[in-house]
């Protein structure tokens, strides 16, 4: 029986979050629907890749805040920036605020991407849609404590495996300066026609590497819709890849509290004694092998 505590490290949340009053530094619209707004908190030095926060809206009759992934932080700066589509009232409420304006934040909340796994590693990070946005810290991160550079085709910090819908790539720019991008489109007006998976495939079939296999010694941090996840899980377990996934959940308090994101685990919690974690505390990011996907 797997130990789930002993292996994705379950904790009731980071004992550093905190609420407080945030304004916007910067708002854009990166694509249709998709907007990035900058904010200022006292927490940006704390931020680990992979956390996120919850927005609270202004509106009363919806007391429950709005998640939503970190995609990036300045320390010296202290802002976070958040990439976003709207979907729903309350981030249609949020993307109607403008630069100046404030708003509260609970943050930074859940747990990252264990870094420390990618070291001396090629590190493949995949995402798709909404999920992309992490894996911009992500990257960033990485790059801070390993100061490396990629190179295609040999052992390198970080190739990016992304989809989006259409040619309408918000973040790519950004990504290009963190290390190489795989592009799948789902209309495929840019790069790969298909999903993350094909990018991949694409990108194993070409790239030669002499008598060292491509992933004899890699691991892949992903974030997106469960599909996507699943079809990774799979891809990783037939190459024998160490694989961590971002969850996305609909999720209400956050904190661990309300249980409305509970995801099924392939062991019992040593906590709980039941096949169950939270996304919000437990989570987002698991070891591949610990979740039903």
């Amino acid at each position: 029986m797997i130990n789930m505590k002993k292996r994705t490290g379950f904790v009731c949340g980071d004992k550093m979050k905190r609420k407080e009053t945030a304004y916007i530094k910067e708002k854009k619209w990166l694509a249709e629907g998709i907007v990035s707004m900058r904010l200022s908190v006292s927490f940006a030095a704390l931020v680990k890749a992979g956390q996120f926060v919850s927005l609270f809206v202004r509106d009363t009759a919806r007391l429950l805040p709005r998640p939503i992934s970190i995609a990036d932080a300045d320390a010296e700066a202290g802002t976070i920036r958040l990439v976003f589509r709207v979907a729903g009232e309350g981030t249609r409420q949020i993307a109607a605020m403008e630069e100046g304006e404030a708003l509260e934040v609970l943050g930074p909340l859940g747990n990252g991407f264990p870094l420390e796994a990618a070291a001396g590693k090629t590190v493949i990070l995949a995402a798709g849609g909404i999920g992309i946005p992490p894996m911009l810290l992500t990257a960033k991160q990485l790059l801070c404590t390993t100061g490396a550079r990629p190179r295609w085709c040999t052992p390198a910090l970080c190739v990016h495996a992304d989809g989006w819908r259409n040619e309408e790539t918000f973040l790519l720019d950004d990504l290009r300066e963190t290390g190489n991008v795989l592009i799948a489109t789902d209309d495929g007006s840019v790069g790969v026609h298909g999903t993350v998976i094909d990018a991949l495939t694409k990108w194993e079939n070409e790239c030669t590497t002499g008598a060292r296999p491509l992933w004899c010694n890699a691991v892949i941090f992903a974030c997106g819709p469960k599909p996507m996840l699943r079809a990774l899980k799979e891809f990783a377990a037939e190459r024998d890849v160490p694989l961590y996934v971002s969850m996305e959940e609909r999720m209400a308090c956050g904190v661990g509290v309300c249980l409305g994101c509970v995801t099924k685990t392939a062991g019992v919690d040593d906590h709980s004694k039941v096949c169950n974690a939270r996304v919000c505390t437990d989570g987002p990011v698991f070891d591949a092998r610990d979740v039903v996907l």
